[in-house]
């Protein structure tokens, strides 16, 4: 079911009018090629008419009206059927010389990862005679009699015991010390009015008086060693049934760790030079040294192994989202992805070893040619509307920005120059510092929120409500910057009012108010389907690219750092 020939797919309609690329596909960021565009729609014109299997891609079978479209496909917004996946296509030429392409998907589909017309995993982790679930069932065990020691009763008597014994002991210890205190002044008050005894007299009350002080001392003694007595065996109790919790705790570590380590050593990738590197040896290369949980499980890994493992020429690759968005990312129905950067880059730097690839567009200076527009400067400030795609600081491999022309036009000037950033793919106003004094005063503005800023944007839908306010938390995607994620749980408040302007033909222009400044807060709270679920134009990560990012800072109101004078900025966006 899955030879060279049972995955091979020759195209439906003719080819004979296509080009072929003359290099292969920079799988991070690409424009996918026409042979895989109609690759692409014979395999979505097989996932909706297929038999063989279910599964539920969160794709309602009847359109709703109470459901938002996305290029023609009804989806929940809630997520609560959010079970889409990531598929892909690979153009290859088989040893025949024969056009065709391949089909994967991302993980497992209708609890599977083996199913007709696509191509096997890496490593089936699943096959019945393998050691993966062998090893996975001994875990679960571990796992169940965990969760039930943790929800034992008399685990959790025997803890409240020990910690209402603690919680005595601290306090009668504690008031005994008090009461030596008080007895040592009552002792002391007695020796001084004693100094007018006589000898024999005096001499008595001393002696009582260090009785006094040695019983107390004594009952200090005797209850701690009582209460030490007693907490032991409150421990000892405790102990004896936690430390068999820690002990099946420490043993599922162990047992899952070199199943780890069995999976990074049997997941083996191919290249086009036929050399096998494993996931272990790969991840060693990079930060984390560690591979990512689901690392080898991506339709682009898979697509190339199978290709050079039976000898297929790859050709050009896509990768495209089918069905419902997860919670916490935003993926639209039928939209192409780059491959992700945690995960399958490191794997894809040894997979397309020795083959010709596009060249990386986002090592190209974006901002070559343009030139930044200066709307007001002084001694201390300047406000300049930066291009789209144009850096607002330096970036890894691009050192062209906002920064290293203004340092360039303006030599002299002292302290970090920038005071905010825009995003790259942003239009718009920023204000600079041309010294140590502005700099303070303008950050300070902008931390406490005295500034005012107003965005444009173009959305591409239309909008059923005039205005609104998105609060959706925001943290960056550690296996896919840099994009960001919606997260409840980690993520960082962020807040964005919006206002329509005006609708025209199917898409909505509006005004944003972000009242936190988060990475790519305003296209995630465009795009997510907890917010308006309709991502900005042209956005390329979050929609669908296009001329440009149509989104521009178009309103920039704040104090002057050191007159104080109110000042307001703002320029039209040129979309």
């Amino acid at each position: 079911m899955h030879s060279p020939e049972h995955c091979f797919t020759s195209f439906n309609a003719s080819t004979s009018e296509y080009f072929l690329p003359e290099r292969f596909t920079f799988p991070f960021y690409y424009e996918p090629h026409p042979l895989c565009l109609l690759a692409v729609s014979e395999l979505q014109q097989h996932l909706d008419t297929q038999t063989d299997w279910q599964h539920d891609f969160g794709l309602p079978a009847a359109k709703s009206s109470a459901l938002p479209e996305v290029n023609g496909a009804s989806l929940n917004v809630d997520g609560s059927d959010a079970l889409g996946k990531m598929f892909g296509v690979l153009l290859v030429k088989n040893q025949q010389g024969e056009l065709g392409y391949l089909s994967a998907f991302s993980g497992k589909i209708a609890d599977q990862n083996l199913l007709p017309h696509f191509v096997p995993p890496v490593f089936d982790m699943l096959a019945k005679d393998g050691f993966f679930i062998p090893e996975q069932d001994k875990i679960n065990l571990i796992n169940a009699e965990i969760t039930a020691l943790k929800h034992d009763p008399e685990l959790a008597r025997l803890h409240a015991r020990l910690a209402d014994e603690t919680r005595l002991a601290q306090q009668q210890i504690a008031a005994h010390r008090v009461t030596m205190i008080e007895n040592r002044k009552h002792r002391k008050a007695q020796r001084l009015a004693g100094e007018s005894l006589d000898a024999d007299a005096h001499k008595l009350l001393g002696i009582q008086m260090s009785r006094e002080s040695v019983q107390d001392k004594h009952r200090l003694k005797e209850l701690t060693l009582y209460w030490d007595e007693r907490l032991a065996s409150a421990k000892q109790a405790y102990e004896q049934v936690n430390g068999h919790l820690s002990s099946l705790k420490l043993q599922r570590k162990n047992l899952s760790g070199a199943l780890q380590q069995r999976l990074f050593d049997e997941y083996r990738f191919l290249n086009i030079e036929g050399e096998h590197r494993s996931l272990g040896d790969i991840f060693t290369d990079t930060i984390h040294k560690v591979p990512p949980a689901g690392s080898g499980e991506c339709a682009a890994p898979k697509l190339l192994h199978f290709a050079f493992k039976h000898g297929l020429i790859p050709i050009a690759m896509a990768e495209f989202w089918w069905g419902a968005a997860p919670k916490s990312e935003i993926r639209q129905h039928k939209n192409f992805y780059g491959a992700c950067q945690g995960k399958c880059q490191p794997i894809l730097g040894h997979m397309l070893e020795g083959l010709a690839i596009d060249e990386n567009p986002l090592l190209t200076n974006p901002a070559e040619g343009k030139q930044l527009e200066i709307i007001y400067q002084d001694d201390d400030m300047l406000v300049i509307n930066k291009p789209a795609e144009f850096l607002s600081v330096p970036g890894r491999n691009i050192d062209d920005s906002v920064y290293s022309r203004i340092k360039q036009l303006y030599p002299e000037a002292t302290g970090p120059l920038i005071v905010h950033r825009l995003d790259m793919s942003t239009s718009g106003l920023m204000v600079i510092a041309l010294n140590k004094a502005a700099n303070k005063s303008l950050q300070k503005q902008f931390i406490t929120r005295t500034v005012n800023k107003r965005y444009v944007a173009l959305l591409t839908g239309e909008l059923s409500q005039d205005e609104g306010i998105i609060s959706l938390p925001l943290r960056g995607d550690f296996d896919d910057r840099p994009r960001q994620l919606v997260c409840f749980e980690h993520g960082k408040p962020a807040e964005t009012r919006w206002q329509v302007i005006s609708r025209i033909n199917g898409r909505t222009k509006v005004h944003l108010y972000p009242k936190t400044g988060r990475t790519h807060q305003l296209r995630v709270h465009s795009a997510h389907p907890q917010g308006l679920n309709m991502p900005i134009v042209g956005d390329d990560l979050y929609g669908k690219k296009s001329q440009r990012l149509h989104l521009h800072a178009e309103l920039l109101e704040l104090n002057h750092p050191r007159t104080r004078e109110a000042m307001s900025f703002s320029v039209e966006a040129d979309f």
